[in-house]
Protein backbone atom coordinates (compact mmCIF):
# COMPACT_ATOMS: atom_id res chain seq x y z
CA UNK A 1 0.00 0.00 0.00
CA UNK A 2 1.70 3.40 -1.02
CA UNK A 3 1.56 5.94 1.92
CA UNK A 4 1.43 9.73 0.73
CA UNK A 5 4.58 12.22 2.12
CA UNK A 6 3.28 13.82 4.80
CA UNK A 7 6.56 15.97 4.98
CA UNK A 8 8.25 17.25 1.91
CA UNK A 9 11.01 19.61 1.49
CA UNK A 10 12.20 20.78 -1.89
CA UNK A 11 16.24 22.79 -3.25
CA UNK A 12 16.29 23.59 0.71
CA UNK A 13 19.54 25.66 1.03
CA UNK A 14 21.03 27.01 4.74
CA UNK A 15 24.61 28.35 5.00
CA UNK A 16 25.82 29.65 7.94
CA UNK A 17 28.45 32.53 7.21
CA UNK A 18 30.55 30.91 4.96
CA UNK A 19 29.85 27.35 6.21
CA UNK A 20 27.01 25.65 3.69
CA UNK A 21 25.01 23.48 5.50
CA UNK A 22 22.93 22.47 3.06
CA UNK A 23 23.25 22.13 -0.64
CA UNK A 24 19.84 22.44 -2.45
CA UNK A 25 18.49 19.27 -0.15
CA UNK A 26 15.83 16.98 -1.22
CA UNK A 27 14.04 15.38 1.92
CA UNK A 28 10.56 13.67 1.71
CA UNK A 29 8.64 11.88 4.93
CA UNK A 30 5.81 9.41 4.55
CA UNK A 31 2.75 8.77 6.37
CA UNK A 32 3.11 5.84 9.29
CA UNK A 33 7.35 5.62 8.56
CA UNK A 34 9.68 5.41 10.10
CA UNK A 35 12.77 7.84 8.47
CA UNK A 36 16.77 7.31 9.15
CA UNK A 37 18.57 9.92 8.58
CA UNK A 38 22.70 9.03 8.82
CA UNK A 39 25.49 10.50 7.72
CA UNK A 40 28.78 11.71 9.95
CA UNK A 41 29.25 15.14 11.81
CA UNK A 42 28.64 17.82 10.09
CA UNK A 43 26.85 16.09 6.73
CA UNK A 44 24.16 18.11 7.25
CA UNK A 45 21.77 15.82 9.01
CA UNK A 46 21.22 18.30 12.17
CA UNK A 47 20.87 21.36 10.30
CA UNK A 48 17.83 19.42 8.17
CA UNK A 49 16.72 18.58 11.72
CA UNK A 50 16.48 22.08 12.98
CA UNK A 51 14.58 23.59 9.96
CA UNK A 52 11.88 21.20 10.80
CA UNK A 53 12.23 21.83 14.59
CA UNK A 54 11.77 25.50 13.78
CA UNK A 55 15.29 26.60 15.34
CA UNK A 56 16.05 27.36 12.42
CA UNK A 57 15.10 28.72 8.98
CA UNK A 58 16.18 27.93 5.52
CA UNK A 59 17.92 30.49 2.71
CA UNK A 60 15.60 29.51 0.42
CA UNK A 61 13.71 25.91 -1.03
CA UNK A 62 10.22 25.26 0.43
CA UNK A 63 8.73 23.04 3.29
CA UNK A 64 5.25 21.18 3.29
CA UNK A 65 3.35 19.74 5.79
CA UNK A 66 0.99 17.23 4.47
CA UNK A 67 0.91 19.20 0.74
CA UNK A 68 0.70 22.77 2.35
CA UNK A 69 3.28 25.28 2.26
CA UNK A 70 4.29 25.68 5.40
CA UNK A 71 6.90 28.57 7.43
CA UNK A 72 8.06 27.20 10.42
CA UNK A 73 9.81 30.29 12.25
CA UNK A 74 9.86 29.44 15.43
CA UNK A 75 9.90 25.70 17.98
CA UNK A 76 6.27 26.80 18.79
CA UNK A 77 5.29 27.06 15.02
CA UNK A 78 7.12 23.69 14.95
CA UNK A 79 5.15 22.23 16.94
CA UNK A 80 1.50 23.84 16.34
CA UNK A 81 2.16 21.70 13.13
CA UNK A 82 2.17 19.09 14.57
CA UNK A 83 5.76 18.67 15.04
CA UNK A 84 7.59 17.22 18.34
CA UNK A 85 11.24 17.26 18.55
CA UNK A 86 13.85 15.33 21.49
CA UNK A 87 17.32 16.83 20.97
CA UNK A 88 20.32 15.16 21.28
CA UNK A 89 21.00 17.81 23.77
CA UNK A 90 18.96 17.48 27.12
CA UNK A 91 16.76 19.67 27.86
CA UNK A 92 15.63 18.94 31.24
CA UNK A 93 14.80 21.23 33.85
CA UNK A 94 16.63 19.54 37.23
CA UNK A 95 14.60 21.39 39.67
CA UNK A 96 11.28 20.85 38.25
CA UNK A 97 9.31 17.66 38.95
CA UNK A 98 9.48 14.58 36.64
CA UNK A 99 5.93 15.56 35.59
CA UNK A 100 6.40 19.47 35.73
CA UNK A 101 9.36 18.66 32.69
CA UNK A 102 6.59 17.00 30.55
CA UNK A 103 3.99 19.06 30.72
CA UNK A 104 6.84 22.10 30.02
CA UNK A 105 5.75 24.11 27.02
CA UNK A 106 2.54 22.11 26.57
CA UNK A 107 -1.15 23.48 27.11
CA UNK A 108 -1.85 22.80 30.77
CA UNK A 109 -3.12 25.96 32.10
CA UNK A 110 -5.04 27.41 35.22
CA UNK A 111 -4.18 27.09 39.45
CA UNK A 112 -6.64 23.32 39.45
CA UNK A 113 -3.69 21.67 37.65
CA UNK A 114 -2.52 20.08 41.04
CA UNK A 115 0.66 17.84 41.16
CA UNK A 116 -1.87 14.96 41.75
CA UNK A 117 -3.60 16.01 38.57
CA UNK A 118 0.04 16.54 36.54
CA UNK A 119 1.15 13.16 38.10
CA UNK A 120 -2.05 11.18 36.59
CA UNK A 121 -1.99 13.00 33.15
CA UNK A 122 1.93 11.96 32.64
CA UNK A 123 1.48 8.31 34.24
CA UNK A 124 0.65 6.87 30.72
CA UNK A 125 3.58 8.32 28.71
CA UNK A 126 6.03 7.37 31.77
CA UNK A 127 4.53 3.73 31.49
CA UNK A 128 5.34 3.87 27.74
CA UNK A 129 8.78 4.74 27.26
CA UNK A 130 9.32 2.27 30.90
CA UNK A 131 9.61 5.09 33.35
CA UNK A 132 6.38 3.18 35.52
CA UNK A 133 8.08 3.02 38.50
CA UNK A 134 9.34 6.59 38.20
CA UNK A 135 8.11 9.11 40.83
CA UNK A 136 6.72 11.76 38.44
CA UNK A 137 6.44 14.13 41.59
CA UNK A 138 9.83 13.49 42.33
CA UNK A 139 12.59 15.92 40.82
CA UNK A 140 14.05 15.51 37.56
CA UNK A 141 17.39 16.15 38.56
CA UNK A 142 17.87 12.98 40.70
CA UNK A 143 17.28 10.74 37.61
CA UNK A 144 20.20 9.36 35.60
CA UNK A 145 21.21 10.78 32.18
CA UNK A 146 19.55 7.93 30.93
CA UNK A 147 16.06 8.04 32.33
CA UNK A 148 16.16 11.97 31.54
CA UNK A 149 16.53 10.85 28.24
CA UNK A 150 13.23 8.80 28.55
CA UNK A 151 11.16 11.63 30.24
CA UNK A 152 12.37 14.03 26.93
CA UNK A 153 10.89 11.24 25.27
CA UNK A 154 7.56 10.76 27.16
CA UNK A 155 7.42 14.78 27.14
CA UNK A 156 7.62 14.68 22.92
CA UNK A 157 4.76 11.35 23.03
CA UNK A 158 2.88 14.14 25.31
CA UNK A 159 2.49 16.69 22.42
CA UNK A 160 0.51 13.93 20.18
CA UNK A 161 2.76 15.46 17.29
CA UNK A 162 1.94 13.86 13.86
CA UNK A 163 6.18 14.03 13.13
CA UNK A 164 8.33 12.65 15.83
CA UNK A 165 12.12 13.80 15.60
CA UNK A 166 14.65 11.59 17.80
CA UNK A 167 18.11 12.88 17.01
CA UNK A 168 20.19 10.45 18.71
CA UNK A 169 17.86 8.93 21.95
CA UNK A 170 19.72 5.98 22.45
CA UNK A 171 23.49 7.62 22.81
CA UNK A 172 23.59 7.48 26.64
CA UNK A 173 21.15 4.64 26.94
CA UNK A 174 21.73 0.66 28.10
CA UNK A 175 20.56 -2.32 26.09
CA UNK A 176 17.93 -2.76 27.87
CA UNK A 177 16.99 0.71 27.54
CA UNK A 178 17.18 0.78 23.94
CA UNK A 179 15.35 -1.95 23.37
CA UNK A 180 12.10 0.30 25.58
CA UNK A 181 12.75 3.45 23.24
CA UNK A 182 12.96 1.33 19.80
CA UNK A 183 9.54 -0.51 21.16
CA UNK A 184 8.07 2.96 21.59
CA UNK A 185 9.27 4.29 17.78
CA UNK A 186 7.74 0.92 16.21
CA UNK A 187 4.38 1.69 18.20
CA UNK A 188 4.28 4.98 17.46
CA UNK A 189 4.82 4.01 13.65
CA UNK A 190 2.04 1.13 13.92
CA UNK A 191 -0.16 3.83 15.28
CA UNK A 192 0.17 6.06 12.19
CA UNK A 193 2.77 8.76 13.24
CA UNK A 194 5.81 9.46 10.92
CA UNK A 195 9.49 9.37 13.31
CA UNK A 196 12.60 11.00 11.16
CA UNK A 197 15.31 9.20 13.40
CA UNK A 198 18.80 10.35 13.47
CA UNK A 199 21.31 7.88 15.26
CA UNK A 200 24.89 6.74 14.44
CA UNK A 201 24.29 3.25 15.63
CA UNK A 202 23.55 1.33 12.38
CA UNK A 203 22.02 -1.99 13.84
CA UNK A 204 18.88 0.46 15.42
CA UNK A 205 18.28 1.75 11.25
CA UNK A 206 17.94 -2.10 10.43
CA UNK A 207 15.39 -3.08 13.50
CA UNK A 208 13.12 -0.03 13.25
CA UNK A 209 13.58 2.18 10.36
CA UNK A 210 11.53 1.73 7.19
CA UNK A 211 13.92 3.50 4.82
CA UNK A 212 16.98 5.86 5.32
CA UNK A 213 18.38 8.95 4.08
CA UNK A 214 21.83 9.52 3.58
CA UNK A 215 23.82 12.90 3.88
CA UNK A 216 27.20 13.38 2.99
CA UNK A 217 28.71 16.93 2.36
CA UNK A 218 25.50 19.08 2.69
CA UNK A 219 23.88 16.73 -0.06
CA UNK A 220 21.34 14.19 0.46
CA UNK A 221 20.84 10.97 -1.60
CA UNK A 222 17.68 9.82 -2.33
CA UNK A 223 15.77 7.61 0.13
CA UNK A 224 16.72 4.02 0.15
CA UNK A 225 14.32 0.85 1.33
CA UNK A 226 16.09 -0.43 4.59
CA UNK A 227 15.17 -3.94 3.35
CA UNK A 228 17.11 -3.48 0.21
CA UNK A 229 20.57 -2.50 2.34
CA UNK A 230 23.18 -4.57 4.76
CA UNK A 231 25.68 -2.07 6.99
CA UNK A 232 28.50 -2.35 4.63
CA UNK A 233 26.08 -0.93 1.69
CA UNK A 234 25.17 2.17 4.30
CA UNK A 235 28.85 2.58 5.63
CA UNK A 236 30.06 3.10 1.85
CA UNK A 237 27.26 5.71 1.56
CA UNK A 238 27.85 7.68 4.41
CA UNK A 239 31.50 7.71 3.75
CA UNK A 240 32.19 7.57 0.06
CA UNK A 241 34.92 4.93 0.23
CA UNK A 242 34.30 2.17 1.60
CA UNK A 243 35.47 0.96 5.24
CA UNK A 244 37.88 -2.27 5.19
CA UNK A 245 38.93 -1.70 8.68
CA UNK A 246 37.04 -0.27 11.89
CA UNK A 247 39.31 -1.12 14.24
CA UNK A 248 43.27 -1.41 13.89
CA UNK A 249 44.86 -4.09 14.62
CA UNK A 250 45.48 -5.54 18.05
CA UNK A 251 48.66 -5.35 19.54
CA UNK A 252 51.22 -7.80 19.11
CA UNK A 253 53.47 -7.28 22.07
CA UNK A 254 52.70 -5.57 25.53
CA UNK A 255 54.98 -3.99 27.99
CA UNK A 256 55.24 -4.50 31.88
CA UNK A 257 52.33 -3.96 34.26
CA UNK A 258 51.85 -0.13 35.01
CA UNK A 259 48.85 -0.29 36.77
CA UNK A 260 47.92 -3.18 39.53
CA UNK A 261 44.10 -2.86 41.50
CA UNK A 262 44.78 -5.27 44.40
CA UNK A 263 41.07 -6.21 46.36
CA UNK A 264 40.24 -2.80 45.45
CA UNK A 265 36.57 -1.68 47.04
CA UNK A 266 34.83 1.62 45.77
CA UNK A 267 31.03 2.37 45.89
CA UNK A 268 29.37 0.74 43.09
CA UNK A 269 30.92 -2.77 43.26
CA UNK A 270 29.66 -5.34 45.37
CA UNK A 271 32.73 -7.40 44.86
CA UNK A 272 36.87 -6.51 45.21
CA UNK A 273 38.29 -5.83 41.93
CA UNK A 274 41.45 -7.58 40.87
CA UNK A 275 43.02 -6.40 37.56
CA UNK A 276 46.34 -5.13 36.10
CA UNK A 277 46.77 -3.07 32.77
CA UNK A 278 50.00 -2.98 30.52
CA UNK A 279 51.74 -0.80 28.73
CA UNK A 280 50.86 -0.37 25.48
CA UNK A 281 47.73 -2.26 26.10
CA UNK A 282 43.70 -1.25 25.52
CA UNK A 283 42.13 -2.41 28.64
CA UNK A 284 37.80 -2.49 27.74
CA UNK A 285 35.52 -2.78 30.20
CA UNK A 286 32.15 -3.92 29.35
CA UNK A 287 28.53 -3.31 30.89
CA UNK A 288 25.60 -1.60 30.95
CA UNK A 289 24.95 1.70 32.67
CA UNK A 290 25.59 1.18 36.71
CA UNK A 291 27.07 -1.91 36.29
CA UNK A 292 30.07 -0.50 38.14
CA UNK A 293 32.99 -0.25 35.56
CA UNK A 294 32.75 3.71 35.77
CA UNK A 295 32.86 3.58 39.31
CA UNK A 296 36.32 1.19 38.96
CA UNK A 297 37.43 3.90 36.47
CA UNK A 298 36.27 7.30 38.25
CA UNK A 299 38.48 5.64 41.08
CA UNK A 300 40.86 5.20 39.13
CA UNK A 301 40.81 9.27 37.97
CA UNK A 302 40.27 10.00 41.84
CA UNK A 303 37.14 10.69 41.22
CA UNK A 304 35.28 8.27 43.84
CA UNK A 305 36.83 7.44 47.07
CA UNK A 306 38.55 3.89 47.66
CA UNK A 307 36.84 2.20 50.54
CA UNK A 308 39.67 -0.77 51.00
CA UNK A 309 42.73 -2.49 48.80
CA UNK A 310 45.32 -0.76 47.10
CA UNK A 311 46.06 0.75 43.52
CA UNK A 312 49.71 0.78 42.53
CA UNK A 313 52.05 2.01 39.61
CA UNK A 314 55.12 0.01 38.60
CA UNK A 315 54.77 -1.95 41.22
CA UNK A 316 54.47 1.19 44.03
CA UNK A 317 50.91 1.43 46.13
CA UNK A 318 49.87 5.66 45.28
CA UNK A 319 46.78 7.52 47.39
CA UNK A 320 45.61 9.78 45.37
CA UNK A 321 42.67 11.40 46.71
CA UNK A 322 41.59 13.65 44.02
CA UNK A 323 41.98 14.19 39.87
CA UNK A 324 44.52 16.91 40.47
CA UNK A 325 46.77 14.09 42.13
CA UNK A 326 45.93 11.16 39.56
CA UNK A 327 47.36 13.81 36.93
CA UNK A 328 50.36 14.37 38.61
CA UNK A 329 50.66 10.47 38.74
CA UNK A 330 50.36 10.56 34.78
CA UNK A 331 46.37 9.50 35.01
CA UNK A 332 44.56 11.06 32.37
CA UNK A 333 40.71 11.14 32.43
CA UNK A 334 38.70 11.65 29.56
CA UNK A 335 34.83 11.76 30.85
CA UNK A 336 31.87 10.50 29.06
CA UNK A 337 29.79 13.75 28.80
CA UNK A 338 31.80 15.81 26.84
CA UNK A 339 29.55 18.46 26.96
CA UNK A 340 29.43 18.93 30.45
CA UNK A 341 33.26 18.38 31.38
CA UNK A 342 35.06 16.90 28.37
CA UNK A 343 35.18 20.36 27.02
CA UNK A 344 35.03 24.10 27.53
CA UNK A 345 32.33 24.31 24.53
CA UNK A 346 32.55 28.53 24.84
CA UNK A 347 36.07 28.79 24.33
CA UNK A 348 38.07 28.05 21.02
CA UNK A 349 39.97 24.86 20.40
CA UNK A 350 43.57 26.66 21.75
CA UNK A 351 42.60 26.96 24.81
CA UNK A 352 41.12 23.73 24.65
CA UNK A 353 43.46 21.79 23.78
CA UNK A 354 45.90 23.41 26.16
CA UNK A 355 43.75 23.83 29.02
CA UNK A 356 45.58 20.88 30.45
CA UNK A 357 48.87 21.80 30.41
CA UNK A 358 49.16 25.41 31.75
CA UNK A 359 52.20 24.62 33.08
CA UNK A 360 54.34 24.27 30.03
CA UNK A 361 52.48 27.39 27.92
CA UNK A 362 52.95 30.39 30.99
CA UNK A 363 56.46 30.75 31.72
CA UNK A 364 56.18 33.31 35.14
CA UNK A 365 52.71 32.31 35.26
CA UNK A 366 52.06 34.33 31.84
CA UNK A 367 50.36 32.90 29.12
CA UNK A 368 53.00 33.11 26.16
CA UNK A 369 50.84 33.11 22.94
CA UNK A 370 53.49 31.43 21.12
CA UNK A 371 53.76 28.52 22.96
CA UNK A 372 50.10 28.47 23.66
CA UNK A 373 49.54 28.36 20.14
CA UNK A 374 52.28 25.58 19.11
CA UNK A 375 51.28 23.28 21.24
CA UNK A 376 47.90 23.30 20.10
CA UNK A 377 49.01 23.10 16.36
CA UNK A 378 50.88 19.91 17.70
CA UNK A 379 47.62 18.38 19.46
CA UNK A 380 45.71 19.35 16.56
CA UNK A 381 48.14 17.50 14.00
CA UNK A 382 48.16 14.76 15.86
CA UNK A 383 44.25 13.76 16.51
CA UNK A 384 43.90 15.53 12.71
CA UNK A 385 42.14 18.63 13.49
CA UNK A 386 41.92 21.11 11.21
CA UNK A 387 44.92 24.05 11.60
CA UNK A 388 42.22 26.67 10.73
CA UNK A 389 39.58 25.81 12.55
CA UNK A 390 41.83 26.60 15.91
CA UNK A 391 40.25 29.49 16.41
CA UNK A 392 36.60 28.13 16.02
CA UNK A 393 34.49 27.45 19.48
CA UNK A 394 34.56 24.04 20.90
CA UNK A 395 30.76 24.23 21.08
CA UNK A 396 30.18 24.74 17.51
CA UNK A 397 32.52 21.80 16.25
CA UNK A 398 30.64 18.05 15.06
CA UNK A 399 30.27 15.30 17.98
CA UNK A 400 33.38 13.69 16.21
CA UNK A 401 35.97 16.83 16.36
CA UNK A 402 34.44 17.57 19.73
CA UNK A 403 35.88 14.20 21.25
CA UNK A 404 39.09 14.45 19.40
CA UNK A 405 39.93 17.90 21.20
CA UNK A 406 38.16 16.21 24.37
CA UNK A 407 41.13 13.58 23.96
CA UNK A 408 43.79 15.64 22.69
CA UNK A 409 44.21 17.84 25.43
CA UNK A 410 45.00 14.98 27.73
CA UNK A 411 47.79 13.84 25.49
CA UNK A 412 49.49 17.76 25.92
CA UNK A 413 50.44 16.05 29.79
CA UNK A 414 51.89 13.03 27.90
CA UNK A 415 50.41 10.74 30.43
CA UNK A 416 51.18 7.12 31.44
CA UNK A 417 47.83 6.06 31.51
CA UNK A 418 44.60 7.01 29.55
CA UNK A 419 40.94 6.62 31.09
CA UNK A 420 38.44 6.87 28.54
CA UNK A 421 34.78 6.43 29.32
CA UNK A 422 32.52 6.09 26.53
CA UNK A 423 34.72 7.05 23.10
CA UNK A 424 32.73 7.42 20.40
CA UNK A 425 29.17 8.03 22.10
CA UNK A 426 27.43 10.49 19.53
CA UNK A 427 30.07 10.15 16.80
CA UNK A 428 29.97 8.82 13.54
CA UNK A 429 30.79 5.74 12.08
CA UNK A 430 34.20 7.47 9.75
CA UNK A 431 35.04 9.38 12.95
CA UNK A 432 34.84 6.20 14.79
CA UNK A 433 37.59 4.46 12.93
CA UNK A 434 39.75 7.85 12.93
CA UNK A 435 39.30 8.09 17.54
CA UNK A 436 40.11 4.42 17.51
CA UNK A 437 43.40 4.65 15.44
CA UNK A 438 44.26 8.04 17.51
CA UNK A 439 43.98 5.22 20.73
CA UNK A 440 46.06 2.12 19.03
CA UNK A 441 49.31 4.52 18.00
CA UNK A 442 49.20 6.10 21.44
CA UNK A 443 49.31 2.55 22.75
CA UNK A 444 52.11 1.97 20.35
CA UNK A 445 54.06 4.80 21.90
CA UNK A 446 53.83 2.82 25.39
CA UNK A 447 50.40 4.25 27.11
CA UNK A 448 47.94 1.97 28.21
CA UNK A 449 44.62 3.09 27.61
CA UNK A 450 41.39 1.94 30.31
CA UNK A 451 38.43 2.10 28.07
CA UNK A 452 35.00 1.70 29.44
CA UNK A 453 31.73 1.59 26.96
CA UNK A 454 28.82 0.40 26.93
CA UNK A 455 29.03 -0.27 22.66
CA UNK A 456 29.82 -4.11 23.20
CA UNK A 457 31.12 -3.98 19.53
CA UNK A 458 33.27 -1.49 20.53
CA UNK A 459 34.88 -3.16 23.64
CA UNK A 460 35.47 -6.61 21.48
CA UNK A 461 37.30 -4.86 18.43
CA UNK A 462 38.98 -2.13 20.47
CA UNK A 463 40.62 -4.21 23.03
CA UNK A 464 43.38 -6.58 23.73
CA UNK A 465 41.75 -7.65 27.04
CA UNK A 466 37.80 -7.66 28.00
CA UNK A 467 36.73 -7.41 31.29
CA UNK A 468 33.11 -8.01 31.40
CA UNK A 469 30.76 -5.96 34.58
CA UNK A 470 27.20 -7.19 35.44
CA UNK A 471 25.13 -5.26 38.47
CA UNK A 472 28.63 -4.55 40.73
CA UNK A 473 30.49 -7.59 39.98
CA UNK A 474 32.81 -9.19 37.59
CA UNK A 475 32.24 -11.55 35.02
CA UNK A 476 34.75 -12.33 33.15
CA UNK A 477 38.35 -11.28 32.52
CA UNK A 478 40.18 -12.37 29.17
CA UNK A 479 41.89 -11.66 26.24
CA UNK A 480 39.61 -10.07 23.45
CA UNK A 481 40.10 -12.79 21.07
CA UNK A 482 39.09 -15.38 23.43
CA UNK A 483 35.36 -14.37 24.07
CA UNK A 484 32.84 -13.56 20.78
CA UNK A 485 29.99 -10.85 20.64
CA UNK A 486 27.24 -13.22 21.63
CA UNK A 487 29.22 -14.00 24.70
CA UNK A 488 29.98 -10.53 25.51
CA UNK A 489 26.71 -9.98 25.15
CA UNK A 490 25.22 -12.24 27.89
CA UNK A 491 27.89 -11.20 30.41
CA UNK A 492 26.68 -7.97 30.32
CA UNK A 493 22.97 -8.58 30.41
CA UNK A 494 22.30 -12.43 31.56
CA UNK A 495 25.40 -13.97 32.17
CA UNK A 496 23.84 -16.69 34.10
CA UNK A 497 22.90 -17.72 30.42
CA UNK A 498 26.82 -18.08 29.54
CA UNK A 499 28.27 -21.51 30.32
CA UNK A 500 30.05 -22.39 34.08
CA UNK A 501 32.94 -21.80 34.19
CA UNK A 502 33.74 -18.34 32.34
CA UNK A 503 33.30 -16.15 35.34
CA UNK A 504 36.58 -14.21 36.95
Amino acid sequence: MHRSDLLRMTSVKKSYGSLVALKGVDFNLREGEVMALLGENGAGKSTLVKLIAGLAQPDSGSIEIGGRSVKLRSPQHSLEAGIAYVSQELSIVPSLTVAENICLGGHVHGPFWTDRRLAAKVKPYLELVGLGDVDPSSFAGGLSVAKQQLVEIARMLSRNAKILILDEPTAALSDVEIEKVLGVVKKLASEGRSVIYVTHRLGEVFEIADRVTIFRNGSSFDPVEVATLDIEQLITSMLGRRLNEMFPPRATELGKPILSLRNLRVAGMESPVNMEVKRGEILGFAGQLGCGANAVIRAIAGLNPVLDGSIAMDGKTVNHRDPGAAIELGIAYCSDDRKKDGIFAGRNLVENLTSTNLNRISPGGVISAAREKATAEQLAQQFNIRIDRLQSLAGNLSGGNQQKVALGKWIGISPSILLVEEPTRGVDVGARAEIYRHLRVLTEKGLAVIMCSSDNQEVLGLSDTVVTFFRGKIVRQCEAEAIDLPALMRDVTHPETNSPGVAA
